[in-house]
């Protein structure tokens, strides 16, 4: 590339052969034989190395080389004079001139400073380029700085702050101007300075601690979730200088994990699947209904759950909630026990008693093992389902009550009707809606969050921080059937709990039966298993249920997979 060299001289021949010599060694050159000239050229062109003369009519070379400083031009000048002076080449100096040499000038010498003027140029290009990119660079960070809705704050070694955005504002209450240079534990006085001790373990170590999430204790900021991660902070050398703080407000997402483990939460009812999601639907339609509720489901599956969520969901909730187990009594002390009786009823009646349908005025009675009730107390039922009134044992004084009654069965009530064990009309009093509860074979898919849920649960009653179970055990608990339902799988847990002393639930740490069925499996595979129902899940979430994908994942066929969702009983989870 040319680079462009201006000559300003008031004689032509010294132009001429300046020019000449420089246009040579490839040079564009302009010339100029006046100040005015010269300046002209200045304006018009830029330049890489102005030559002038010191003495330009009644301006001179020194004028040049304070406009050129004037401009901030880049450009090295070089000060040509006919008769030495001392003064004037100090000026020249001070004033920045590249060189300052005498005439009459070599070709020699002309061409050597020239060169070594246009080296300096290309330094100072070097050098404006790198400081234009820097400032862009830092102007970049600045405006990223300021951006940023996380608290971004830095500190030295002595924990004195260095810098913080504005976002630390919102999230931690002090205004950045006012904390740089303090120390950063004296500016936290509104919460439980949980980051500072991050921070110092950062210090303390050189590491980073990756999002530690916090709640903050804010004076404030109420109930403020915060994920906090400390960085070292080094300099250009590498040096280690200090540490930086991001604090990263989740309180919003916070809520809504909260909110999402809500759907998957009903009044303590765990599930995700879509059987389970219909009937926290069905529950929530009922809870304000004065309906009678059938619930059905094998035993463990959590029917008296169920009834509880529609009745505290409902406006009788602030009403007793009385439960009656009626398998657990004779036909006789059942029957006391749900219409209360005088004394001299029976014996051992010394006194009378309330039942539990006048306990609960108001309220809901809980019927459950609805299908193990006697004839006679069938009937009895039937006409406090129909009319609302009963007579206490051993009394003729009628007894109005206002009672919801929801009753539950793991029995098959239409068999039971086919055998004239259960009287029609009163199954069909009670069944005007019937929530029937999947066993937890047919929701596989629920069991990891009621694994969570249980040792979560566990770890607050035994005081033992357990981080879960092992990927053997989760396999094992997706293969096998639970007879004892979602019970079963608690008092597995609790087991578990009793008996682990590290941080993971192994299989060592199970129930006899569930390790005996694991390895009885095993042998009739032959192998660890393969494509069991968590495995499958798992395909099918990481390529969003597609599943010809999930097939080539797993190395089985369409036709498998489909095979095995249905064995299984999987199924999406609605949106």
């Amino acid at each position: 590339m040319k680079s462009k060299i201006l000559v300003i001289d008031d004689e032509e021949s010294i132009r001429f052969t300046f020019k000449t010599f420089l246009s040579e060694e490839g040079h564009k050159v302009l010339t100029a034989e006046d100040y005015e000239g010269a300046l002209d050229a200045i304006s018009s062109t830029d330049l890489d190395f102005i030559i002038t003369d010191i003495i330009l009519g009644p301006n001179s070379g020194i004028d040049i080389l304070k406009n050129v400083k004037d401009r901030d031009m880049h450009c090295p000048v070089l000060i040509i004079t006919g008769e030495p002076n001392m003064d004037s080449a100090t000026e020249a100096v001070r004033l920045g001139a590249f060189d300052y040499i005498y005439k009459p000038v070599r070709k020699e010498t002309l061409l050597r400073v020239t060169r070594h003027a246009l080296r300096h140029k290309s330094l100072l290009d070097g050098k404006k380029l790198l400081e234009t990119e820097n400032e862009i660079y830092r102007l970049n960070l600045e405006a990223i700085f300021k951006s940023l809705n996380d608290g971004i704050i830095t500190v030295d070694r002595g924990m004195r702050v260095i810098e913080a955005n504005e976002a630390t504002k919102n999230i931690c209450g002090f205004s950045p101007e006012k904390i740089v240079g303090e120390k950063f534990d004296k500016v936290l006085s509104r919460c439980n300075k949980t980051c500072h001790k991050v921070l110092k373990e950062t210090l303390k170590t050189k590491k980073t601690v990756r999002e530690f999430r916090v709640e903050c204790g804010h004076q404030v900021r109420s109930g403020q979730i915060v994920l906090l991660t400390s960085s070292p902070l080094m300099d250009r050398k590498k040096k280690f200088v200090g540490a930086v703080l991001v604090a990263r407000d989740i309180t919003r997402l916070s809520d809504l994990e909260e909110k999402l483990k809500e759907k998957h939460r009903f009044h303590n009812i765990i599930g995700k699947s879509p059987g389970m999601q219909e009937i926290y639907r069905l529950t929530e339609y009922l809870a304000d209904t004065e309906t009678s509720v059938l619930i059905t489901g094998e035993s463990g599956t959590g029917k008296e759950l169920v009834a509880g969520a529609i009745h505290h969901r409902g406006k009788r909730a602030n009403k007793p909630l009385v439960t009656v187990n009626c398998s657990a009594l004779a036909e006789t002390l059942l029957e006391s026990e749900l219409f209360g009786h005088v004394k001299g009823a029976f014996t051992g009646a010394i006194k009378d008693k309330a039942g539990r349908f006048q306990l609960a005025d108001g309220g809901t009675v809980f019927l459950d093992e609805i299908g193990d009730i006697s004839p006679i107390v069938q009937l009895k039922l039937l006409r406090v389902l129909q009319e609302k009134q009963f007579e206490r044992v051993g009394d003729s004084k009628t007894i109005k009550v206002d009672v919801r009654v929801i009753a539950a069965t793991n029995r098959n009530l239409k068999e039971k009707i086919r055998l004239g064990e259960f009287r029609e009309d009163l199954y069909y009093r009670l069944k005007v809606v019937e929530i029937a509860i999947p066993p937890l074979r047919k929701r596989r898919e629920d069991l990891p969050l009621l694994v969570n849920h249980f040792c979560r649960l566990f770890e607050n009653s035994f005081k033992k921080k357990i981080d879960g179970v092992s990927d053997e055990v989760l396999t094992t608990f997706m293969n096998y059937p639970w007879p004892g339902n979602v019970r079963e799988l608690q008092h597995a847990i609790e087991h578990a709990f009793v008996l682990c002393r590290g941080r993971n639930i192994t299989l060592d740490h199970l129930p006899s039966e569930i390790i005996e069925y694991s390895k009885g499996t095993r042998r009739a595979h032959g192998k660890k298993f393969v494509n069991e129902p968590h495995e499958i899940v798992q395909a099918l979430d990481k390529t969003d249920w597609n599943k010809a994908k999930a097939a080539r994942m797993l190395g089985i066929s369409r036709q498998t997979i489909y095979r095995k969702i249905n064995e299984f009983g999987l199924a999406k989870l609605a949106e």
